[in-house]
């Protein structure tokens, strides 16, 4: 499957296909952006038709009109992907890409349903298609963003692994000491079961299925909670510093006077804080230690 980029399909020069492409594909004009916005909501509609269909209660009670419903969504997304098909100059590259997979698996499973029944819940692969929202409303422009977070993600990651290596080895003798303590009277029956304990403990999850009893496992407990904090904000943490480094600017030139050698001077000053000598910018990596100021 491969993604393509919309000037790939291959835009008509002229024609009906022409104005269809600038409708469906195209989100710039009037047309194009009602298009793609009642695309959308047909596609919400359609899932949340979907959803409530599934609920017994309301199946029996409105089983027609959810049929009816079911089969005009079908009908009205299979005319679209054959209009998409038709509009382009290379059909299969649009059949190929993303979108054209999507689209064709949102329309695919109501006709298979005739045959077998079990792939109807295929059809809540529409959600998928609410991602042209983001050509809709220009979201794309964000991409610096997304790509900000993944680089400092990636940075981040062996300090991530050393960090859960950590939380790992203090799961494993905490739950393994609830074990010692508790014991298989109290639920804690295997060493294995003590540590899913664990982990739904430090994680601040709290299943409540297995609770310690004992005075000790209590204490045990408590402890556990308390480092949850800290497991949630660590990693937390040492992605946020990743990003705001990578969102301060480089360091500039060294403002160093040249009279007496002072430094640390504001990046607009023109003039020496010491001796009122005009500046000069000298790159950092070739700055020598400041002067001691003459007394």
């Amino acid at each position: 499957m491969q993604v393509h980029a919309e000037t790939d399909l291959g835009k008509p020069s002229h024609g009906w296909r022409r104005r269809a492409y600038e409708v469906i594909f195209e989100s710039d004009t009037p047309q194009g952006r009602a298009f793609d916005k009642w695309i959308v909501a047909a596609i919400l509609v359609s899932v949340v038709v979907v959803i409530v269909d599934s609920v017994p209660a309301f199946r029996a009670r409105f089983r027609t009109a959810f049929d009816v419903a079911e089969w005009f969504f079908t009908i009205l997304f299979t005319v679209e992907y054959i209009a998409r098909v038709a509009s382009v100059e290379r059909p299969l590259h649009y059949m190929r890409s993303f979108f054209g997979i999507v689209d064709l698996m949102s329309v695919l499973p109501t006709y298979l349903a005739i045959l077998l029944p079990e792939t109807h819940a295929l059809i809540d692969v529409r959600i998928l298609r609410l991602l042209r929202v983001f050509r809709i409303f220009k979201l794309t422009d964000y991409i610096v963003e997304y790509q900000m977070l993944a680089e400092a993600l990636a940075a981040s990651r062996r300090k991530i692994l050393v960090f859960l290596s950590v939380v790992l080895m203090v799961v494993l003798i905490l739950g393994t000491l609830l074990y010692v303590v508790e014991g298989p009277e109290h639920g804690f029956k295997d060493i294995p079961t003590s540590v899913y304990w664990a982990v739904t403990t430090i994680t601040t999850v709290g299943f409540g299925d297995i609770t310690p009893k004992t005075e000790a496992g209590r204490f045990i407990a408590s402890v556990m909670m308390l480092l949850g904090w800290g497991t949630l904000a660590v990693p937390t943490g040492i992605v946020t510093a990743e990003m705001t480094a990578r969102r301060l600017p480089p360091p500039g030139p060294e403002r160093l006077c040249g009279n007496c050698g002072v430094g640390g001077h504001a990046a607009d000053a023109r003039y020496c804080r010491m001796c009122a000598a005009p500046l000069v910018r000298v790159p950092r990596e070739n700055a020598e230690p400041a002067a001691s100021p003459p007394r």
